[in-house]
């Protein structure tokens, strides 16, 4: 299969650089196995569900990852993706080359670190001097939030609300969960009021969900891992909405690529802990996750491959020119899709 497979072209001007206000009131486009496509506000999400269905949700929270800094006298950006334990994260920095091992680099807040060592694949261990809670909190009063390059402007203070969840709890992601983004009290009280179950999960979105495909092929591709937990509670509720008859509708990729990373053959979710590098791809038989929300992803990205390999690439690629055309709203800051394989929109 090649990647070339999963492209299309996108004008510009479709893709969103601030969210809608409020954030319910972004378009929804409803998709179902058989490719029939509906279209609705976010905020009609209630009547598009059954009493019965639960929501999985991403509570990561999105940590203000990125500085601007100095090496060797020359300006330069880095990125903290992950703690390799002790005092050392891994980095990605623009300029990667003016970071050779043992140069200091000057950040905010008067943080020097040291450069450790550069990795084959471009990235930057740094020395940054303090573990990792303490790094944590210098990143939340002094960087920025890490918008994707799509988004062709710097973060500015009112990213540091509109780029985090209603769901952000837990601290470890460098990018949105941004299916997550179009939800408000008023909606999460609507949802309740239809008997629609809410359970959460965390991932922190790290590199893998977001890097380019550089391969010619898809299966050469390799995945980044990112860290996800699901509790004995959570997967506990699953399992029962499963065993009522209810619908299992995963809030975005990530939480699919989890539910995924847990589930026996039989269907059955089971607590989980640790690394995921799941590569969802045509061909995959899903086993826990029964409808899916998520945005408008990037061509030729693993996101959109997920997409495909949930209704098939015909039926997203005929959904996503449908959008186009009617002026849908792409990318983190933009509208969202309700796939369901087995309902009719």
């Amino acid at each position: 299969m090649r990647v070339d497979t999963f492209d299309f072209e996108l004008p510009s001007d479709r893709i969103a650089t601030r969210p809608v206000e409020p954030r319910d009131a972004a378009r929804l486009m409803c998709v179902d196995g058989a490719g029939a496509r509906t279209h609705h506000a976010f905020a009609d999400l209630p009547r598009l569900l059954d009493p019965g269905d639960i929501l999985i949700v991403n509570d990561t929270r999105v940590v203000p990852v990125r500085m601007k800094g100095e090496c060797a006298g020359a300006p330069v950006e880095v990125t903290a993706v992950g703690c390799e334990g002790g005092h050392l994260w891994r980095v990605l920095a623009r300029p990667a080359r003016k970071l050779k091992p043992g140069e200091s680099v000057c950040l905010p807040g008067d943080l020097s670190a040291t450069v450790v060592a550069r990795e084959a694949n471009g990235a930057v261990i740094l020395d940054v001097g303090m573990p990792r809670e303490s790094f944590l909190v210098h990143l939340e009063r002094h960087g920025a939030m890490p918008l994707p390059p799509y988004i062709r402007r710097h973060a500015d203070e009112r990213d540091h609300s509109d780029y985090q969840t209603i769901f952000a709890l837990n601290a470890g992601a460098i990018a949105a969960p941004t299916a997550g983004l179009h939800f408000t009290e008023r909606l999460l009280e609507a949802l309740a009021a239809a008997r629609i179950g809410r359970v959460a999960l965390t991932l922190h979105v790290g590199p893998g969900t977001f890097m380019p495909i550089r391969t010619d092929v898809v299966r050469d591709h390799e995945m980044q891992a990112e860290w996800g937990e699901i509790s004995q509670e959570s997967a506990s509720r699953i399992n029962a909405v499963r065993q009522s008859g209810g619908r299992i509708i995963a809030v975005g990729t990530t939480s699919v690529r989890l539910l995924e990373s847990a589930v026996d053959d039989s269907g059955v979710v089971h607590p989980y802990r640790g690394d995921t590098a799941l590569f969802i791809t045509p061909g995959y038989r899903f086993r826990a996750v029964d409808a899916l929300i998520t945005n408008f992803h990037l061509p030729r990205s693993t996101l959109f491959m997920l997409v495909c390999a949930f209704l098939g690439t015909d039926i997203m690629k005929q959904a996503y020119r449908e959008a186009i055309d009617r002026g849908y709203r792409f990318y983190s800051y933009g509208d969202a899709c309700l796939l369901a394989k087995e309902r009719p929109c």
